[in-house]
């Protein structure tokens, strides 16, 4: 164990310094790299895999693992860190041929993902498979468990022909259900495996840790809800596992939404159906008047979500009945009146305005539409209170990878106006 606790002191050290090496000193792609600082290959590296990357042959990576992994509410419902990864190793090695499969199923333990790894990941012939695992196992299974199946998913991979990557899951908010110290033992155990089986380690809670010791607030900002990251905490996670993979730094950040934005809505109306549309006030009064200025002859029946003397608890306790009785297409416009600055947001009001979009959006993959409306478009002339609103709404509507109206720098239209010149954009551009 004197070997692994070297590199492990050593992978320690380089996430402290990542942040502050100049760029010029890395290989980079893209911005700054804010994974593992690695350039070289650690110990144990996936060789075979990254030849492939550099030599522009077929490579089939499949990462498995639980509801971080899979596609859910905490990152819009479309996408996760695996599709993020396939864009970081696309854009490493643009000559590449990459197709990397989400095998993330909530709830999910180590024991669960050697019941379906024969179906879910060897038969795709995998070159790589990552495995993430921990969250749920440290709520129930013993720590020798926990390394026993971990070895076993290991030996059963590597018997297949593919390479594995261990990685420790993303750091949480302290639960009784998933203490910090409880976390931190598991994570261990999964180095400690990583250094067993000689299988080379992407340690993603030291990256996230290396994040909260740097600014506390903004590895808050990463988390959706205590456990789940939304998806600027999953462009982080593929990003570190990018540079495990490649060697190389890759910066996910200016990645916008998936398109279409009105996947749902599109749908609806070449059939010639009715689109239900739930909508805060006062956009409840503005959505029928867009839609049939943008594309005549639709049929809109819109449900008001009430907004007036709301506090952002209120919203939040509302926006649990969505899925209940779910629409076509969701608008989201929380009043600048209960949206705090980005600056001195309390934890309380960053996790409240988080579960008033995740409870907007469906359990798992999006059934629905979700748009949220920046506070400012509301008025033709934004305060500073209004602006101060905005900040801290977009850098989370957007941290969610939903679709986000703003208002346009200089623009005093009303808030119709704004709307709809987005969704004859969005529709035009879709087209």
């Amino acid at each position: 164990m004197q070997r692994y606790s070297f590199w492990w002191a050593v992978c320690l050290l380089l996430v402290s310094l990542a942040a502050a090496v100049p760029a010029g000193s890395h290989r980079m792609v893209g911005a700054e790299c804010r994974g593992t600082g690695w350039d070289e290959p650690q110990p144990v590296a996936v060789t075979a895999t990254r030849e492939k990357l550099a030599a522009g042959q077929p490579v089939t990576v499949v990462c498995l693992g639980d509801s971080v992994t899979g596609i859910y509410y905490h990152t819009g419902g479309l996408r996760a860190y695996p599709e993020m990864l396939q864009l970081a190793l696309q854009t490493t090695y643009p000559q590449a041929h990459v197709t990397v499969r989400n095998a993330g199923i909530s709830g999910n333990r180590t024991g669960d993902g050697l019941q379906r790894l024969a179906q879910d990941v060897l038969e795709h012939q995998p070159d790589l498979v990552t495995v993430m695992f921990g969250l749920n196992d440290l709520t129930v299974l013993t720590l020798a468990d926990f390394r026993a199946n971990l070895v076993e998913l290991i030996q059963r991979c590597r018997a297949a022909g593919a390479e594995v990557l261990l990685c420790t899951p993303n750091s949480v908010l302290p639960t009784p259900a998933r203490p910090v110290r409880k976390l931190a033992e598991y994570c261990a155990a999964i180095r400690q495996v990583a250094d067993m089986e000689q299988v080379p380690l992407c340690d993603v809670y030291a990256t996230y840790e290396a994040v909260h010791e740097r600014d506390p607030r903004a590895w808050r900002l990463l988390l959706s809800d205590e456990i789940h990251p939304n998806m600027d905490g999953h462009k982080l996670t593929a990003e570190t596992l990018s540079q495990a993979i490649t060697g190389q730094c890759v910066s996910l950040r200016e990645i916008g939404p998936p398109r279409p934005a009105l996947p749902k809505t599109r749908s609806l109306v070449a059939a010639g159906q009715p689109v239900r549309v739930l909508a805060m006030e006062p956009l409840d009064q503005l959505t029928a008047p867009v839609f049939h200025a943008v594309l005549p002859g639709v049929t809109v029946d819109v449900q008001r979500w009430p907004t007036a003397d709301q506090s952002l608890a209120q919203l939040e306790e509302a926006a649990k009945a969505v899925r209940s009785d779910p629409p076509d297409f969701v608008l989201i416009a929380v009043p600048a009146a209960v949206t705090p600055a980005l600056d001195s947001a309390s934890d309380a009001s960053i996790s409240t305005y988080s579960w008033i979009l995740n409870w907007s959006l469906s359990f798992g993959r999006q059934e629905w539409d979700v748009v949220a409306v920046a506070p400012s478009v509301l008025t033709a002339d934004p305060s500073s209170s209004d602006q101060a609103a905005d900040a801290f709404a977009c850098h989370l509507i957007r941290a969610q990878d939903l679709h986000l109206v703003t208002r346009p720098a200089d623009d005093h239209s009303p808030p119709g106006q704004i709307i709809e010149n987005w969704l004859r954009t969005q529709w035009a551009a879709d087209e």
